[in-house]
């Protein structure tokens, strides 16, 4: 499953964040034309404000530092995990800075980003870290190892709009998204590939199959990949882009709901003291 080892082109250091040690991310290019960015931010790549600034610089850097166009692989290099998503204490104190700023800016440059876009998804891809694998234009994941998840359900936490969209463009079957969401129901590689979650079920000599099939390293070269990816994903990007538009359309809905079940409960109680429970 290992892709062939191969000299830095570049290292971008992770600080430390939180309780997060700091890590890096390691550009190589162990396949001529396909830059393989490697995520290392133990115990598990949480995507706080530190790691998704260093995958932004690693992604200008593959773009502007004078390398070949050709194919941005993301991968672990951490064996469980390609990313346990987001830690939400972190998310909270940093508010709208960390969401605009650093994890919406993440997903877009994925989404709009000029050359293919590979996740190569090694070991668990929960919540946030399968919202990042998604906005990848292709993805690959292990056969043997590893969990793609929405686990939102189990810790009682929202979907905001643009985590939610990407799934409804991307999952070819409104099943597949239902299970996903409100049943978080956990796919292994192999059962996410027949449900469309991933594109193959495998390692580094499947990627490479991927690349080669679809003759992914010159679909960059006229300049216009990235631009026909942001039609395609207008509605994902409008989502990302209209953060505090979208945050207030949410308060509003929570308010009603707030409002609802204060309701309901108000005229139940009233309509028991009325009538009554019925008797057993």
């Amino acid at each position: 499953m290992a892709a062939p080892s191969s000299n830095p082109l570049f290292t971008v250091p992770i600080p430390a964040c939180d309780s997060h040690p700091g890590g890096s991310v390691t550009i190589t290019e162990p396949h001529p034309q396909v830059y393989l960015l490697s995520m290392y931010s133990p115990p598990d790549n949480r995507l706080t404000t530190a790691v998704c600034q260093s995958l932004l610089r690693a992604l200008d850097l593959v773009e502007f530092s004078g390398l070949a166009p050709g194919v941005v692989v993301t991968a672990s290099a951490l064996p469980k995990f390609y990313s346990n998503g987001l830690d939400l204490d972190h998310a909270a104190r940093e508010g709208d800075a960390y969401w605009a700023g650093s994890l919406w800016a993440l997903y877009r440059r994925l989404l709009s980003y000029p050359m293919p876009t590979v996740a190569w998804v090694g070991g668990h891809a929960f919540a946030g870290g399968l919202m990042l694998a998604m906005h990848h234009d292709y993805r690959v994941m292990n056969p043997s190892r590893g969990f793609a998840c929405l686990n939102e359900l189990e810790f009682g936490a929202p979907l905001k709009p643009a985590m939610s969209a990407i799934f409804r463009v991307k999952v070819p079957d409104p099943r597949v998204y239902r299970a996903m969401v409100l049943e978080a129901r956990r796919f292994g590689g192999v059962e996410a590939a027949a449900a469309g979650i991933v594109d193959v079920a495998g390692g580094w000599d499947e990627v490479l199959g991927l690349v080669a099939e679809r003759a992914l390293t010159g679909r960059g070269k006229t300049g216009v990949y990235g631009l026909l990816k942001m039609e395609m994903y207008r509605e994902c990007l409008d989502l990302l882009e209209n953060h505090a538009r979208e945050e207030e359309k949410d308060r509003g809905w929570f308010r009603a709901e707030d409002e609802r079940k204060a309701r309901g409960r108000r005229e139940v109680e009233e309509w028991v003291s009325k009538n009554g429970k019925a008797k057993l």
